[in-house]
């Protein structure tokens, strides 16, 4: 599959990624958190590492993905939202079985296997 952004994510990544003055794209994965289990990390990238998996995307712009993080992520779409005076990522991934109260943190059919 691959992971996408959506056109806000994609106007968002690239006004941020010329707002600091460079780089190719996110990085994208997830870390142990949380009651669940998981919790998306996002930030922003200069070079691929060797353990990446790149998604090219409009505009020239990179997702990066470490190949042990694609099972929990494979597929998922990164929108970008305005929710009142903030503005949030938001992570339509079709891996996620569960998630916790508080929104932090999910379990996908991979944690599971």
């Amino acid at each position: 599959m691959a992971i996408t952004l959506t056109p806000a994510a994609l106007q968002h990544v690239r006004q941020a990624l010329n707002k600091r003055g460079g780089g190719i794209g996110l990085r994208f994965g997830v870390k142990q958190s949380g009651c669940s289990g998981l919790a998306y990390v996002l930030d922003y990238a200069d070079q691929a590492d060797p353990e990446d998996i790149s998604f090219k995307q409009e505009d020239n712009v990179v997702i990066l993905v470490k190949q042990t993080d694609l099972p929990f992520v494979d597929g998922t779409e990164l929108d970008y939202r305005r929710e009142g005076l903030n503005s949030v990522f938001k992570f339509n991934n079709p891996n996620v079985t569960d998630s916790c109260g508080c929104g932090e943190s999910f379990t996908t059919r991979s944690d599971n296997a």
